[in-house]
């Protein structure tokens, strides 16, 4: 096994130049050759066990009953139109359910973890499938090890590996006895990671030596196919809401069977009408339709950069009240740039200077903030932190060799960033002499500090010095400039990573400023006209928190703005009390992170959170809706977040939640659609059967105006455009009811609607010629043409009532006529396959239909438009009422 040899004889094996890595031929050369770095994924269903899933439903097995006995009793076209309808609900089961499992494998693509290689002695980013033996691959906090690999650096490197051991304690790797002595082999594996462990500490390079299906956990199921499907609140509902309507309309069903055996009617032909009536009478389609409404969501979403990681999220984006964001990155271009520098030697802006005018104080900072850097920039392609990277550039702007600085110095040891601490420390060996550079918040530095240096000088540090640094990180920070020093320590040798940070002597520190992304504040208004606070989290100083936030109307006085070490002198009951006052949060750690969401929570609120760091995902999972960069985001954090952003955009959040908003609206049309068209179909037949009358429409009419209109229409309004008022209006309370608003009188005044209209098509259909429903004897052609009235008339009002439904005040006309292509496309369907039906003279004869006279067709016309009519008239009124309230 590759853990049992030496680490010379790894590198020996694949090839690989430790300081160069492999050429991106070599690399692409072995891509061929090994194939992709990716687990096997979960086996897809085939096209027919999804077709066999579909008919596992208690409804089907009635109507496969139904089948039978239609068979039984010799109706043979029944039973033939039964099996039609049957398998056509399967077969649109199975192309949606292929359409969904291809939409999430779109997704999963999107969201493959990024590595970062050494290629050709230069660091990039590569996607995770592209890694191959041979790779120097570099690992940092925060993510994923994307294959197995022999450590040959590591600097403070901790890895958890319950995804292997099952133990959740880190274990230290270290790198130090292979430099030591490169034969020592593995042993015990503490110089290798493993495939899927999670980087918690330092960092560290490694070259790889097994990829997808050869390495150690090639068996378990990869990041992104391990996680499951769940149902969202809203499915959960629904299904819930469809098995009580079910059982009322079988309720009907069998009181419907009871007063027909009453009425001396033939029992075999109630039976069948019966059954079929319960099937058409359940909304079985509803959790279907959201299925696909949320699938076509999500994947427009992640085409907005916005990509939805557990569909709750879809759900839950119309509630929210608070957006948590942060700044860096996500208010800001994430493009900063070091504009002042402040030593004791004076303040000079970095864009007027001039090489040859350079202290030695300022050329001694810029070196301090290079040497103890991860970051690379070369050639105008960068890696690593924006901060970083800037602080190379000032190095570049002060004159300095970046590239003979690292030559001459090596790093022996280092003391990794971490939000408590706020600094980073690193150890070089340069002509002999040890020296620890350390960078990150001035005020821990100061702390630190003995000494500082002055006029070429070292000298102790006083309070008036701490007084120059302060005044000056005070003027920075006014200009809205992120603060940032740094420090030197000469050593005599290699020390513990605890000594680095002690007995420090000062240099100075810079000023740089990362501006506002232009489509922020125009976000920011939008979200504040839906109901929608926002609050800036950061851990930048106070005044360039809340300089920045100012100019982007997120706060208008100091007063709203507090540090993380003002926070902790509060108790928990102040600070939920306070909290509904403050817009930015500064000087916060990921612990910060969470106790700002739990007090916005107590307050009521429904909270999105951002983050992209391994100690953010407490506070993501806190969240309501926790939000990961993609871009900067760690695994870690992408793992925890509910939606992930392509684009680290806050604009794209606030556009995630207006698409969220529409997304449930378009369900809300489309379930409200189906009850109202369902409650219709049992209004029409209960009533004409209970006065005695012949069923209104027969069992293989009923099935074919469930399979028409619960479907296409409802489909249709699930795609409707977003609406453009719809973050004019407030969040929806998340326990609001599915039928708050008047949603539920709309659906049953509806559905009452059209059955009452199907009841007069159906008495029209004798009255054109002389008879009536209540008599006797009357001739088969007579009660055709009835049931094809009411059959007409029932789908004419269904599809032309669903233009109706897209907006519950809004006309037609405002909303767009030609808007929804796809609805116009379903209506204009829907009604061609109902002139079929009459005029085909077989389908004719299967449904029992006649053709109408020009009087028939005149009034199915008008009776069919009415409940479209009816609703423009009482939207008209509404809005009437709405401005009326607005002008008092």
């Amino acid at each position: 096994m590759w853990f049992s040899k030496s680490i010379d004889e790894v590198l020996h094996e694949y090839k690989v130049d430790p300081a160069l890595g492999l050429s991106e031929a070599e690399a692409a050369e072995r891509l061929t050759t090994y194939g992709p770095n990716k687990l096997a994924g979960k086996k897809r269903k085939s096209i027919f066990r999804l077709f066999v899933e579909q008919l596992r439903d208690w409804l089907i097995y009635v109507l496969f009953v139904a089948v039978v006995i239609t068979l039984f009793m010799g109706e043979y076209v029944d039973a033939l139109i039964i099996l039609i309808v049957i398998f056509l609900n399967a077969l649109l089961g199975v192309v949606q359910e292929v359409k969904a499992g291809n939409a999430i494998d779109a997704l999963q693509k999107i969201a493959t973890p990024k590595a970062l290689v050494r290629r050709e002695g230069m660091v990039k980013e590569v996607n995770s499938e592209e890694l191959v033996p041979g790779d120097l691959l570099i690992l940092d906090a925060g993510r994923f090890v994307a294959a197995d690999l022999r450590l040959i650096e590591s600097a403070n490197l901790q890895i958890e590996e319950s995804a292997l051991t099952g133990e959740s304690v880190p274990s230290v790797k270290d790198a130090a006895a292979v430099h030591a002595n490169p034969l020592t082999p593995l042993g015990d594996r503490e110089n290798s990671a493993f495939l899927s462990t999670l980087v918690t500490y330092g960092r560290g390079v490694g070259v790889v030596v097994g990829t997808g299906m050869q390495t150690e956990v090639g068996k378990i199921a990869n990041i992104i196919d391990s996680e499951k499907t769940t149902k969202t609140p809203l499915e959960i509902r629904l299904n819930e809401l469809g098995k009580i309507l079910g059982l009322v309309a079988i309720g009907i069903c069998v009181l419907i069977f009871f007063v027909a055996y009453l009425q001396g009617r033939n029992m075999a032909d109630m039976f069948l009408l019966a059954v079929s009536l319960a099937v058409a009478s359940i909304p079985e389609g509803l959790a279907a339709i959201v299925a696909i409404v949320l699938s076509i969501g999500v994947t427009k979403m992640s085409r907005r950069n916005a990509i939805i990681r557990q569909l709750p999220a879809v759900e839950t984006l119309g509630s929210v009240t608070i957006i948590c964001s942060d700044k860096t990155g996500t208010l800001t271009q994430n493009k900063m740039a070091v504009v002042r520098y402040f030593t004791l030697d004076g303040e000079a802006a970095v864009a007027q200077h001039r090489h040859q005018n350079t202290t030695e104080a300022a050329r001694l900072l810029a070196q301090a903030m290079i040497l103890c850097s991860d970051a690379t920039y070369e050639n105008e392609k960068a890696t690593g932190d924006p901060t970083e990277i800037a602080l190379l550039l000032l190095g570049d702007a002060l004159g300095l060799d970046r590239k003979a600085l690292h030559a001459e110095n090596k790093r022996v040891g280092e003391f990794s960033f971490d939000s408590d601490r706020k600094l980073m420390s690193t150890l070089v060996v340069g002509q002999g002499t040890y020296t620890v550079y350390t960078k990150g918040a001035i005020d821990n530095l100061v702390m630190r500090a003995t000494h500082v240096l002055e006029n070429g000088q070292v000298v102790p540090l006083t309070d008036a010095h701490r007084q120059q640094f302060s005044d000056a990180t005070e003027r920075m920070s006014r200009q809205a400039l992120r603060t940032l020093g740094a420090a030197y320590r000469p050593v005599d040798s290699i020390i513990a990573t605890s000594e680095m940070e002690k007995d420090l002597i000062l240099l100075g520190l810079v000023g740089m400023i990362d501006p506002p992304r232009t489509e922020v504040k125009p976000s920011v208004e939008k979200a504040k006209q839906a109901g929608i606070t926002t609050i800036m989290i950061t851990g930048d100083h106070k005044n360039t928190a809340f300089a920045i936030a100012h100019e982007l109307s997120i706060a208008q006085g100091m007063e709203q703005a507090i540090t993380g070490q003002e926070l902790d002198e509060l108790t928990e009951d102040e600070f939920n009390t306070r909290i509904s006052g403050y817009r930015v949060f500064a000087r916060v750690s990921p612990e910060h992170k969470v106790q700002i969401v739990r007090g916005l929570k107590a307050n009521g609120n429904v909270v999105s959170m951002t983050g992209d760091g391994v100690n953010d995902a407490p506070s993501l999972h806190a969240a309501d809706i926790g939000v990961a960069m993609g871009i900067t985001g760690t695994d870690v954090a992408k793992g925890a977040a509910d939606m992930i952003l392509t684009d680290d955009n806050f604009a794209t959040i606030v556009s995630a939640i207006e698409q969220g908003r529409n997304i449930y609206n378009n369900i809300k049309k489309a379930v409200l659609f189906l009850l109202t068209c369902n409650l219709g179909e049992v209004i029409a037949m209960f009533v004409t059967l209970l006065a005695g009358w012949e069923a209104p429409l027969i069992a293989t009419q009923l099935l074919w105006i469930n399979l028409l209109t619960d479907t296409l229409p409802a489909v249709a309004l699930g795609m409707d455009p977003g609406d453009p008022d719809v973050m004019k209006e407030k969040p929806r309370n998340q326990k609001e009811s599915f039928f708050a608003g008047g949603a539920g009188w709309r659906a049953i005044s509806g559905g009452i609607l059209i059955g009452a209209l199907t009841i007069v098509a159906f008495w029209y259909g004798y009255f054109e010629y002389g008879f009536s429903p209540f008599d006797k004897a009357v001739p088969t052609n007579i009660v055709e043409n009835a049931r094809t009235m009411a059959f007409m008339t029932l789908v004419a009002c269904q599809l032309y009532f669903s233009l109706a439904m897209r907006h519950p005040t809004k006309s037609i006309f405002q909303l767009g006529l030609f808007s929804n292509l796809y609805l116009l496309g379903a209506l204009a369907l829907g009604l061609l396959l109902q002139l079929l039906l009459v005029v085909v003279p077989f389908m004719q004869h299967a449904f029992k239909l006649r053709m109408l006279d020009l009087e028939g067709w005149a009034m199915v016309i008008f009776l069919g438009i009415v409940p479209l009519l009816l609703n423009e008239v009482i939207k008209i009124v509404l809005r009437a009422r709405s401005k009326t309230a607005e002008a008092l």
